[in-house]
């Protein structure tokens, strides 16, 4: 089954298959949390309870999502949703996958417990919050927070930017983020019943999710929907340009054979189809396709932080963080680009993965005068780092700092137990968040110095979503964000924090103009 047709008669049998599966209408049988949405029955774990798969909302293809509730009838949520159509290891996919997750110790209203919403990482391509790192569980069993977490549309089904061939499809670009705000609405809406404070939403993202946090805060259609955010290891200076997206969108229509003169047929397009044309050339960058937000001046009618931090999410206090480095996480110490690097060739390697335009052998020379003992690989990955991860996260907190509004800056150094090579890399800072340390996928161990790392995370984490700030009584001060000190706080098994870490790299890259990859 295929095409438009067919999603909506999926998202029909699944919505229905759920209703049938519910109890008849009347009253909620015992242990079901009543909401507007309808009333659930979930699981219990570690005093913990447990509501997975709850429908938000139904997703047309390439439209924006249309809520989805069922007042009055009982429904399970004991098992996870499909998660968006991708290349990559999740499953059951399904273009029908607007779903979330509530983890709660207490589904009682009286309780106006913080909440805290997670947003998975993935770049916008892939991705899922039904990771085992993602797992709310242990998060939640403090006691002091109820977490969700939130699995949308990605890649061109979620920002294939249409909008320029055909106006039905006004909305295209951002339906990704559109999925995100009707999450928000609905937690607005019905989290009290699970013991949650509507008034106190934090949102949470690693990667992507942390530059589809950084995109909501430019939004009008999201304020007032969280109150405060955190970005870990993501940020989003600029959103794609109309322009290029429009290229990518022809060049991604050119492989499904859709004309773009006419495109009905796009909906009849099996979505496993889609999936496989996600691997077409980029035209603007090489490489596969990059799907982000777009500046389609509706939704988005301003970049997020450039010329300076959106004057609309300046209002929410913010947390930005990085690890140490990010890029050992994408480029393996066993990869043709990092094995054999040597003096001879490590400026021609650096050079597409630094993703700015500065002169390679002159960043070497720097770094070899600078750091005399460090090796070309060692140079190889600080040097990506900083001037290809870590940048973004310096504009933003920079441009929140200028604008005189609350950002705490911090960075991860608590490095891999199980491949020292490693280091502190791009997603190390999910299971201390999380509190999965023993999760498929966590490279933390789960001796005493992990456990301190995530006890720290999570207290500052916890006491953000709870006050707006990452400061209280017992816990030493941590300054906001600078420019005069540009206080940094550094997890670790002894976190503690400093002033300006790596001001050297700032410096070096902070003489070259940045564009955000991809836009």
């Amino acid at each position: 089954m295929s095409g438009a047709e067919g999603w909506t008669r999926r998202a029909a049998i699944g919505g229905g298959a759920a209703l049938l599966a519910s109890a008849a209408t009347g009253a909620a049988p015992p242990g079901a949390v009543r909401t507007r949405a309808g009333n659930f029955i979930g699981t219990r774990d570690g005093g913990v309870r447990a509501f997975r798969g709850i429908r938000y909302g139904t997703a047309p293809r390439f439209r924006a999502p249309v809520a989805f509730a069922a007042p009055g009838r009982t429904l399970a949520a004991d098992a996870f949703g499909p998660v968006c159509p991708q290349r990559g290891p999740y499953g059951p996919q399904d273009e029908d996958c607007l779903y979330l997750n509530i983890w709660t110790a207490e589904a009682d209203p009286r309780a106006r417990k913080p909440v805290m919403l997670y947003i998975h990482g993935g770049a916008y391509s892939n991705g899922s919050v039904t990771d085992p790192l993602n797992d709310g569980q242990a998060l939640a069993a403090r006691g002091d927070v109820v977490v969700v977490t939130v699995n949308h549309r990605l890649n061109a089904l979620g920002y294939l930017y249409l909008a320029r061939f055909d106006p039905r499809f006004a909305d295209s670009g951002n339906v990704g983020q559109l999925d995100l705000i009707l999450a928000l609405q609905w937690v607005r809406d019905n989290i009290a019943a699970f013991g949650g404070d509507p008034g106190r939403v934090m949102v949470f993202g690693q990667s992507g999710g942390g530059a589809k946090i950084a995109t909501l805060m430019g939004m009008p259609a999201a304020s007032g929907l969280f109150h405060r955010a955190a970005t870990m290891s993501g940020q989003q200076v600029t959103a794609s340009g109309p322009l290029h997206a429009t290229e990518r969108a022809r060049a991604y229509l050119a492989a499904l054979r859709v004309p773009e003169r006419d495109l009905s047929a796009v909906l009849a397009v099996p979505t496993q189809r889609l999936v496989e044309a996600l691997d077409t050339r980029d035209p603007i960058l090489g490489g596969g396709l990059y799907f982000g937000p777009v500046l389609d001046m509706h939704w988005l009618t301003r970049h997020p932080f450039w010329p300076d931090a959106n004057p609309i999410g300046n209002i929410i206090p913010m947390m930005l963080g990085n690890v140490h480095d990010e890029t050992r996480g994408f480029l393996s110490p066993d990869s043709p680009t990092v094995r054999g690097l040597s003096w001879d060739n490590l400026a021609d390697r650096m050079a597409p993965e630094l993703k700015i335009d500065i002169l390679p052998e002159w960043v070497v020379a720097q770094y070899r005068a600078h750091f005399p003992t460090w090796s070309p690989t060692q140079v190889f990955y600080d040097a990506t780092t900083a001037g290809r991860s870590w940048r973004g996260q310096v504009i933003e907190a920079e441009a929140r700092a200028a604008a005189g509004v609350p950002g705490f800056v911090y960075q991860v150094d608590f490095t891999s137990r199980t491949d020292p090579r490693r280091g502190a890399f791009h997603t190390m800072d999910i299971p201390l968040v999380f509190g999965t340390l023993g999760a498929t996928g966590s490279q933390t161990g789960l001796a005493a110095d992990a456990r301190a790392a995530s006890a720290a995370m999570q207290e500052r984490f916890v006491t953000f979503a709870r006050t707006g700030t990452p400061n209280r009584a017992g816990l030493a001060p941590w300054p906001a964000y600078d420019l005069s000190r540009r206080a940094t706080l550094i997890f670790d098994a002894e976190s503690r924090v400093e002033t300006d870490p790596r001001r050297w790299q700032r410096e070096l890259f902070a003489r070259v103009p940045y564009i955000q990859p991809g836009t």
